[in-house]
């Protein structure tokens, strides 16, 4: 009924009633009165719920049962899928949605039970579900205790279908064959293997039904795979295998695979095929691939080594273990002495570039990588600290022309980092002290430059004390320049001005290398020219006293040949040589020994290097290498040479077995000075000691390697000198004596 409720008269209003399709009644209002008036429309419901047609329910239910039927086999729906979707809702609206419900799951029950022998895909419940939408989202969403009609469908496909053993395992069965095809190189139907396990992953059967059998079947086959390709394949093959099988696993998981699996899969394959075999592959391959370099393989071993428990632990101590054996024959092996410091440098070079590139900058790799290198080249005592100096003299004497200043530095810097793995640095220190005076005496030092910029890395490596007297040659070298500015001037003020120009160096004899003093004839006007600089010498700076040293003195002599003039650099003892034949034409060698003065073993090799080098100023009779006793000896006046002033002095730099010899005895003698200084210096202090904490005390003074047995020998040298005494009752304890 409705009212205008502003005006005062009536409206007529009538209802037309018409049945549709579906049985239903269908109302429809029609209102109307003056046009042109406003009006308020007031609609009240029936009093009474129209009630349902005779057969509906009964009627209806047959149209939806028919058309569940039809989408279970696949056949067309008679009826309009709206008009079915309305019958729904009208049925709902009359209560009739717990029988509903249960007719629906029975029919669907009925039917995969009844197909159960070849059911394959469940993706008509979409439509079913479609059609009984309304049932769903209303009766179904109010009784919490019911599945909804989709989880009603997977419980049932779960119940009747995949529970089914024989289904289940034809099923499982199937999808490991099609895997496994996959994994020997065939293609299979990946989007079939993604639907059969997404619907295994949708019924939550995924894990019990299929994972475990999946991971047991990938562990039987990655195992048997490893054993027979460690066998077949060399290592870098095999580690581009392994590699190739984890990528080709984890597509697997993309492609198809339930996520979860991710995790127990790849750790299975890393277990089977790297874990099991870690010790085989770095026996087998490792000492190759760093022989050969092979930094993509090396990088790759890290990258799945890394991957495996305990892998790198394992890797560490094989890379370790190489460096100490590898270096360890550098090292100890005699014949290599020769090229051991370039060899050690360039060694050092690669595993840096390994641990850099292929391991990751991992710091325990590093630090492993220093203590295997201290450890091998300390195993022989004392030469490779030799040969390291030597190597640093045969950089930074003049002439060496492999390279410039920046690629100088830069050997420098690679030589300290191999400096600092020594332990006997003191043998370093004297050698390089004797070289570096034979640099600087006689005039071979390529660079000042580089001289100091060795000298501030030692002092930082080693503090002040270590340098202290290296600093001292330099400043002697400064200051006997400054000197003989000063005697030059003397000298032009003298009456007789000589015709030899005379430069001294004047060498602090704490800060240098000692020399064996050698007694040597000199020519008159020598010795005249070293009484003047005496003189003026000794009048500057009184209380001093100076020692000449002739074995590192140098000269430049004028010479005539027939070819013309020119001029020779020599050594002081070539030098009175030569002299000698201004006097005659032939001289043996027992007579230029008696003329100069010359030590035996100094003669021969100074005759060898005038007569037997490459510039052969004399001539020897009869001809030969060696110089021999009756060997006799006269002017070459044919000499030939392209340079005018040619240097014959290189003799002085090369170093004698006598020179090494005594290098390294004087560093023995300075050892046991220092160890009597510390015992003395720890006896002071602690007053009295057991022998066994005195020696631990010595290790962590002395800077040196040294043996049990020598500190033994020096403690009874101090107690026989009384610096010392035993504790009369107990033999192992000392006492300082004052």
């Amino acid at each position: 009924m409705a009212e205008d409720t502003r005006q005062d008269k009536r409206a007529s209003f009538s209802a037309i009633t018409e049945h549709s399709t579906n049985g239903m009644a269908r109302t429809s209002s029609v209102a109307s009165g003056k046009s042109g008036a406003s009006k308020k429309l007031v609609i009240k419901n029936f009093k009474d719920r129209p009630k349902l047609a005779e057969n509906y329910t009964e009627d209806t239910w047959l149209k939806l049962r028919d058309a569940v039927g039809a989408i279970q086999n696949s056949t067309s729906i008679k009826y309009n899928l709206e008009e079915l979707y309305q019958a729904v809702e009208n049925l709902c609206s009359y209560k009739v949605s717990p029988t509903l419900y249960k007719q629906l799951r029975q029919v669907c029950e009925d039917h995969v039970q009844a197909q159960i022998h070849q059911f394959r895909e469940y993706p008509f419940f979409i439509m079913i579900r479609s059609i009984f939408l309304f049932l769903d989202r209303t009766y179904v969403l109010q009784n919490s205790l019911l599945p909804s009609i989709w989880d009603t469908g997977l419980e049932l496909f779960r119940t009747h279908i995949v529970s089914d053993s024989a289904v289940q395992k034809r099923t499982v069965e199937g999808i490991l064959e099609q895997i496994e095809l996959e994994r020997n190189g065939e293609t299979v139907d990946r989007s079939l293997l993604r639907s059969l396990l997404g619907m295994l992953s949708d019924l939550q059967v995924y894990k019990d039904s299929f994972e475990e059998r999946f991971l047991t079947e990938t562990n039987r086959l990655y195992a048997a795979e490893g054993q027979r390709l460690m066998q077949e394949r060399d290592v870098p093959e095999y580690l581009h295998h392994v590699s190739r099988r984890l990528e080709e696993e984890n597509d697997r998981i993309v492609s198809y695979l339930d996520q979860s699996t991710q995790k127990p899969l790849i750790s299975c394959v890393e277990k089977q095929l790297l874990g099991e075999h870690m010790t085989a592959i770095l026996q087998k391959g490792l000492s190759t691939l760093l022989d050969e370099n092979r930094v993509t393989e090396l990088a790759l071993l890290y990258q799945l080594f890394s991957k495996v428990k305990g892998g790198l632990p394992t890797l560490l101590q094989f890379w370790r273990d190489y460096i100490k054996s590898f270096g360890g024959e550098i090292v100890c092996t005699p014949e290599k002495d020769k090229d051991m410091v370039q060899e050690l440098l360039d060694f050092k070079d690669k595993m840096d570039n390994v641990a850099q590139t292929c391991f990751a900058r991992n710091e325990s790799f590093i630090n492993a990588m220093k203590e295997a290198f201290e450890t091998f080249i300390n195993k022989r005592p004392n030469k490779p600290a030799e040969l390291i100096a030597k190597y640093v003299d045969s950089k930074l004497r003049a002439g060496n022309k492999e390279a410039t200043e920046e690629e100088l530095e830069r050997i420098l810097d690679k030589i300290m980092i191999i400096f600092r793995f020594i332990h006997g640095k003191d043998v370093f220190e004297a050698f390089y002290k004797k070289d570096l005076a034979k640099r600087l005496l006689v005039g071979k030092s390529a660079s000042v430059d580089a001289e100091k910029s060795m000298l501030s890395k030692l002092k930082h490596e080693c503090g002040a004390a270590f340098t202290s007297k290296l600093e001292g040659m330099f400043k002697d070298m400064e200051l006997s320049k400054d000197i003989m500015i000063q005697f030059k001037q003397y000298m032009q003020n003298q009456s007789e001005p000589s015709n030899i120009e005379l430069t001294v160096n004047i060498l602090t004899m704490g800060y240098w290398p000692s020399y064996t003093p050698m007694e040597v004839h000199l020519p008159p006007e020598m010795v005249k020219l070293q009484e003047v600089f005496k003189l003026f010498y000794l009048g500057k700076h009184s209380g001093r006293k100076l020692q000449w040293q002739p074995t590192l003195g140098h000269a430049v002599l004028k010479a005539e040949f027939k070819e013309g003039k020119k001029e020779l650099q020599v050594s002081l003892f070539q030098t009175l040589v030569l002299l000698m034949f201004n006097e005659g034409e032939e001289f043996s060698m027992e007579e230029i020994r008696t003329a100069t003065g010359i030590e035996e073993g100094e003669l021969r090799r100074t005759l060898q290097s005038l007569a037997c080098g490459k510039a052969r100023v004399l001539n020897k009779n009869p001809r030969g290498k060696d110089v021999e006793d009756g060997d006799r000896f006269n002017f070459n006046n044919d000499f030939k040479h392209k340079l005018f002033r040619i240097k014959i002095n290189q003799i002085q730099m090369k170093e004698t077995v006598e020179e090494q010899v005594s290098t390294t005895e004087r560093v023995f003698q300075d050892r046991q000075y220092q160890i009597d200084a510390a015992v003395v210096r720890i006896m002071k202090m602690r007053k009295t000691l057991s022998h066994n904490l005195l020696v631990s005390e010595l290790y962590n003074q002395l800077k040196f390697p040294v043996k049990p047995g020598d500190l033994k020998k020096r403690i009874e040298s101090l107690i026989d000198r009384d610096y010392m005494e035993r504790d009369k009752e107990t033999p192992n304890q000392y006492h300082y004596v004052a």
